[in-house]
């Protein structure tokens, strides 16, 4: 892996995989300034109505590489795990269609958190969101610190996906997870727009604030975060298309008996080592509904 400084030959800098500890600026929480409750449109707004109403708090953090020390994190206790070498069928036009995606990653997708998550027994992926920096008009990587899902969206889910009321019903007294499986979708390792994350044994409850994430037919929630310099943000310089990161955005087992972490704020940022010329990044998550 390369050092931290980009080298200073041009034509090899474009090349260059940003990698080390790093300090960043992230995007944080700020109330309301009436102290309403916050909101945030997924789509367009109603006229009159701003896309969200609360503001942000932008604070440099310092951020660690996991780079070598994968195996230090696990969800149980941070909320977030990396796994390497990870076989896949899947090519770069697999991803340029939301079939092709569901027919040819989605059991990846599957088979890989049955295998990696102790006692899941049963597995719903929900949702995918393919993001490309600055390719228009694809989804962008999000530039703000959140957490996908609370415990109240995350029982809505169960609810939503499982059809039959009574297995609905069963599962929800059990343990169930949200995990986003996220991946880079090009063989090139990530150079630009990175994922942070925090540890979740570093967070506090009081970082976590509920905000109301409207769409056009319902209305779910999602959590904003709060800085606090007692939090540890990492990062997985480099990764590649067979290295998968595993994101918990909701734990039954953790609100119920407090026992294990229950989710990870995360963000994309913008390192300022990133070299003049670097791949835009292009990633997948799959969101993923994990009983057992």
């Amino acid at each position: 892996m390369s050092t931290t400084t980009p080298p200073t030959n041009t034509s090899a800098s474009s090349n260059y995989i940003p990698s080390g500890p790093t300090t960043a600026p992230l995007t944080f929480y700020a109330p309301p300034a009436d102290n309403s409750a916050p909101f945030n449109y997924v789509e367009t707004p109603p006229p009159g109505q701003p896309q969200h109403n609360y503001g942000r708090d932008t604070q440099k953090v310092h951020i660690s590489d996991i780079r070598g020390i994968e195996d230090t994190f696990t969800l149980d206790k941070d909320s977030f795990q990396a796994l390497r070498n990870v076989p896949t069928s899947t090519t770069y036009s697999t991803f340029d269609s939301d079939t092709s995606i569901r027919e040819t990653y989605y059991p990846e997708v599957e088979a890989l958190l049955l295998k990696h998550i102790p006692n899941a027994h049963k597995v719903i992926l929900f949702d995918h969101t393919v993001r490309r920096a600055k390719r228009t008009p694809a989804r962008q990587p999000v530039n703000r610190v959140h957490v996908d899902q609370t415990p109240n969206a995350a029982l809505s889910r169960v609810h939503l996906h499982v059809t039959d009321p009574d297995e609905a019903e069963a599962l929800a007294k059990g343990r169930y997870r949200i995990v986003n499986v996220w991946r880079s979708i090009t063989e090139e390792p990530i150079q630009s727009f990175p994922l942070a994350y925090a540890s979740a044994s570093s967070v506090d409850d009081q970082d976590l604030v509920r905000v109301q994430h409207r769409y056009p037919n319902r209305t779910s929630e999602t959590m904003s975060v709060k800085f606090n310099e007692r939090q540890k943000w990492y990062y997985w310089s480099g990764m590649t298309a067979d290295e998968r990161l595993l994101l918990k955005c909701s734990d039954s087992k953790g609100y119920k008996d407090g026992d294990v972490a229950q989710m990870v704020p995360h963000t994309a940022f913008d390192d300022e080592r990133t070299p003049e010329g670097a791949r835009p990044r292009e990633s997948i998550e799959v969101r993923a509904l994990v009983f057992g």
